[in-house]
């Protein structure tokens, strides 16, 4: 028996009328699945013709994809409402040089992601997948099962599962290149394949390869108005200037130098900014001719920033399979991928960090040296001096030219040329196995997949800090006090340019950090009939399935001398030093799977079913786990189906989450309340919690606040009390209707379906906000004792916050979907055939809930509908993509709706934003597409993406997470390039 038509017969499934179609997935989509010889189904290993699957399931086919003419899965599966936009090529300060996703809000390492249903590899030890690495040409389709799927794929399936189906029997040759541009001629991306196949052994098998390369060109922020200059979240500074079309405004005259500008950008600067460490009122900065003043300046980061970020990759992708015997047939995978990404940001710098500086520095001017003197002498007869940051070298009780002083430095490095990081990814993953039949009725399948990714991160341009405070040591031009054999004495107390190239070369660094991670899985499975067993109302038996796998991961972080260097490393800016990881995990687990069916081809019955599933898994180290699923679907009448299904899920902590050592980082906070940057008054309470955690009561309200939003935290696993695994209770239930009465349309399909995810003891920590206001606000001591202060601040380095990896309360998903597709043929509303036909696809996404809550001991963070320093990008309330497409023999014409509707800024930071940037309007993208087949050969397409160009919201820099929140906007959220044109020429043979 051939084994191709028995696999036909036993995974072709109706559920293509139900599930596959409640999706953006147009009719000739649709067309092209129902083409697909062997049916890989999502969610069941597992199918019963006549009877649906009882999860919804989102499909984006063959014809989409082609119509979006995008060169990654990720920027498609962003535009579906069901996600939340991740890491991507609008990710620059923050990216890893990846692609993510992130379903339901709820992080990118809890969906799992596969191909053909079998995992892909991990780029890194927090278990997240880099999409980038997905075959685009070899694509047939992409499915989304919503909910927990860890009964079925095992652990990370919290949110759901996106499987990749790969094209199958592949014969010919097929060329596919695309070419997009903005209308500002920028922002090009050059995507080629080239597929091949051939069927082989009189049919016997086939094997298909598709080699891919892509090209895409960066844009910087200061190629766009709104990012050409620095616009404040709180006060709205420069949002005029914007709006009137203005340049930023210069900062005053002596006080200038590139990118300096009198507000809207960072206080790390040129020229340098100075305090004495730990006396809040003496701040000063100097000017270009070295002398001391009041604060004139600050630096303008933007236009140094990517809105698109530079990508190049290569890739490679083989699948075939080999009929050895009548029942047994072979079959293989491999991919390989090679991505070089690089993100760059602001030039580097000292972000106040202390140095003792001699004030017999010869590079300080005779007033900057009086000033500095005169300030320090006047606090340390106030008291105010901290004994910790003099040292009184001639012993004579005063502050005087013999001794050292310790300065706080805030200075920009841009002679030491553009602060960068180069992500250099490569993946290779492959899969054999064996599959066949055990008598009439029963199929196996073993097979054995092994993958690994290599990194490697190399950041260039930054400021060596260990170094730089040698070179600040210094009596003379050309020796410093230690290190005299290397240190060249640095100038950084007046104008740009101070620095040289000797000097510069000395104080620069470039570090570099090794990654890898490997995976093997090991899966053996059998699934067929329980003939024994069948309803007397069904005519179709019990269908069952049971498999082991045995999984094993293993991470390696790597990183060089510079990066272990405590507390910071020595790069200035990098935000904290990074240990080495290493560390994994094996898991041994049993699943099984029963679809039984009550009722078929009954009186108000059509049909009615059971589907069940269990797995039970064993991971070393953190222990063992028990998932499940079960699910009822009846459909009373033809077209009608009701469905429900409830599944436990379960996370066990990933690599990272294990095996993490302390670190230092920066995350988002919205201002010390201890410090000058508090917009409110201090009260008596605030005062004491300010003293209580590590000041003294001259500090209070005069240090120095934060620095752009983001504040330095210490983060990690905790060794001694490693987290467990998070669980999850998943509800969907939801009804697909496929009236039979609108003769007038073809495949008229309405799905609607309730979701509610709720993981509970999810794998965490604390947020930075959450801290300051617990210790501050509510005045819990436990938050209060993770506050560490450093010269009463918190924006110095070793000071900050503490957060370890732990099991914090539940998170929360709860929603609404619902979808239309339907085709009509012209020629049934009276116009003439040679018209062609129409397909329309609407789904849409309506949240109930999406929040958070850490403790019981701190308010829940509701993201529903907000975005901010907690929930980042934004969680839309509604949103919603619609597709019409009009085809007329070989020309399509198609456009795509995008809706997504009113958000506003997370209430706790309302009353410190300006009221302009409280709330972003309803937005309306228009995406129009066309494509003309010349023969079976030759086929066209053009495309325009954001067709009315609808500018981005202007929010300023501080009101998201940083790696949401940039160019004054939220570039993953909203389209900030304007119109970007495409077209694509696909040639088959």
């Amino acid at each position: 028996m051939n084994i191709k038509s028995k696999r036909q017969r036993l995974m072709a499934s109706s559920m293509i009328c139900g599930a596959a179609f409640a999706a953006m997935a147009v009719s000739p989509a649709a067309a092209q699945v129902a083409e697909v010889e062997e049916l890989v189904v999502t969610g069941s290993r597992i199918q019963v013709p006549g009877l649906e699957s009882a999860s919804p399931i989102l499909t984006v086919g063959a014809a989409e994809i082609g119509l979006q003419q995008q060169p990654e899965v990720e920027k498609i599966i962003r535009f579906l409402p069901i996600s939340v936009p991740s890491d991507g090529d609008a990710v620059n300060n923050g990216t890893a040089g990846v692609s993510t996703i992130n379903l339901r809000g709820l992080g990118a390492q809890r969906n799992l992601i596969l191909i053909d249903g079998q995992r892909v590899t991990p780029y890194n030890t927090d278990g997240e997948v880099d999409v980038s690495v997905i075959p685009t040409a070899f694509l047939e389709r992409i499915d989304i099962i919503t909910g927990g799927a860890s009964a079925v794929y095992g652990s990370d399936a919290i949110s759901g599962a996106v499987n990749f189906i790969l094209k199958k029997d592949f014969e010919g040759v097929e060329l596919d290149s695309k070419y997009s541009v903005s209308g500002e001629g920028d922002g090009e991306v050059i995507t080629t394949s080239l597929t091949f196949g051939s069927n082989i052994a009189d049919g016997r098998g086939n094997v298909a390869m598709s080699m891919n390369y892509s090209k895409r060109e960066g844009v910087l922020l200061g190629a766009r108005p709104l990012g050409n200059l620095g616009i404040v979240t709180a006060s709205g500074a420069n949002y005029q200037q914007f709006l009137d079309g203005q340049s930023p405004v210069a900062a005053p005259a002596g006080c200038g130098g590139p990118g300096s500008v009198a507000s809207g950008g960072s206080t790390t600067t040129v020229p340098t900014r100075t305090q004495i460490t730990g006396v809040g009122a003496a701040a000063f900065q100097f000017r270009e001719n070295g002398d001391l003043g009041a604060n004139c300046g600050v630096f303008n980061f933007n236009p140094f920033n990517y809105y698109q970020t530079p990508q190049e990759r290569y890739g490679a992708t083989a699948i075939g399979y080999y009929e050895l015997a009548e029942n047994v047939e072979a079959y293989g995978r491999f991919i390989y991928s090679s991505t070089n990404v690089t993100q760059q940001v602001a030039p580097s710098g000292i972000f106040g960090n202390s140095f003792f500086v001699p004030l017999a520095n010869p590079y300080l001017t005779a007033q900057a040296r009086t000033t500095l003197i005169t300030a320090a002498n006047a606090a340390r007869t106030a008291g105010t001096l901290p004994a910790t940051s003099w040292r009184d070298l001639n012993t004579n009780g005063v502050v005087d030219t013999a001794d050292d002083l310790s300065l706080v430095i805030r200075r920009r490095t841009g002679e030491l040329g553009a602060r960068s990081t180069t992500y250099d990814n490569n993946l290779f993953q492959f899969t054999l196995g064996l599959r066949g039949q055990l008598m009439d009725n029963w199929n196996w399948n073993v097979y054995l997949q092994k993958g690994q990714v290599d990194r490697t991160n190399i950041s260039a341009g930054y400021t060596n800090t260990t170094n730089f405070g040698n070179a600040l040591n210094a009596v003379s031009t050309t020796t410093c006090r230690v290190d005299t054999g290397s240190c060249v004495p640095i100038n950084v107390f007046g104008a740009y340019g101070t620095i040289t190239p000797a000097m510069a070369a000395y104080s620069s660094a470039t570090a570099i950090i090794s990654e890898a991670y490997e995976q093997t899985v090991f899966n053996a499975s059998v699934n067929g009939e329980l003939g024994a067993l069948q309803s007397p109302w069904a005519t179709q038996p019990v269908v069952a399935s049971v498999g082991v796998e045995y999984r094993e991961e293993y991470g390696r972080f790597t990183p060089d001398e510079c990066w272990k260097l405590a507390p910071v490393s020595c790069l200035g800016g990098a935000g904290g030093n990074q240990p080495p990881i290493a560390g994994g995990f094996d898991a041994h687990e049993i699943f099984g799977e029963m679809i039984v069916p009550i009722a078929m081809d009954q009186p108000l019955a059509q049909s009615l079913g059971l589907e069940l599933g269990y797995r039970y898994s064993d991971y070393n180290p953190t222990g063992t786990y028990s998932t499940w699923k079960a699910g009822l679907n009846y459909e009373p009448f033809d077209g009608l189906l009701l469905r429900v299904m409830r599944q436990r899920a379960a996370r066990a902590p990933n690599v990272g989450e294990i095996a993490s050592p302390v670190v230092t980082a920066l995350r988002n906070a919205d201002f010390d309340p201890c410090s000058l940057g508090n917009p409110r008054a201090i009260s008596a309470e605030v005062r004491a919690r300010c003293i209580a955690t590590g000041m003294t009561a001259a500090q209070v309200g005069t240090v120095q606040d934060i620095v752009s939003g983001q504040i330095n935290t210490f983060e990690g696993t905790d060794l001694q009390n490693l987290p467990s695994a998070e669980l999850a209770d998943t509800t969907t239930v939801g009804m697909v209707w496929s009236p039979t009465f609108l003769t007038a349309l073809r495949s008229p399909i309405v799905s609607v379906d309730y979701y509610d995810i709720e993981v509970k003891d999810y794998i965490g920590a604390f947020s930075a906000q959450e801290t300051l206001d617990g210790c501050y606000t509510s005045g819990i001591q436990q938050f209060c004792d993770r506050i560490v202060r450093v010269n009463g601040d918190i924006a110095s380095p070793g000071s900050g916050v503490q957060r370890y990896t732990t099991n914090l309360n539940y998170i929360r998903a709860e929603g609404i979907e619902a979808a239309v597709n339907f085709g009509l043929d012209l020629d049934t509303v009276g116009l003439n055939e040679r018209w062609g036909s129409l397909a329309f696809s609407w789904t849409g996404n309506y949240y109930l809930t999406n929040e958070s809550r850490s403790s019981t001991t701190v308010p829940e963070i509701d993201c529903l509908g907000y975005y901010g320093t907690q929930c980042g990008n934004p969680t839309h309330k509604f949103r919603f993509v619609q597709r019409t497409t009009w085809t007329m023999g070989d020309l399509q014409v198609s456009y795509l709706w995008r809706y997504l509707n009113k958000v506003e800024i997370e209430p706790v930071q309302q009353p410190n934003t300006f009221a302009a940037f409280r709330e972003i309007e309803a937005y309306n993208y228009i995406d129009l597409a066309a494509s003309y087949a010349f023969n079976d050969v030759a086929k066209v397409t053009f495309s325009v993406q954001n067709l009315l160009e609808k500018d981005p919201p202007v929010l300023g820099n501080e009101a998201a997470t940083t790696s949401a929140n940039s160019g004054n906007t939220l570039p993953s959220a909203y389209d900030t390039l304007g119109r970007i044109f495409a077209v694509g020429l696909n040639l088959r043979f």
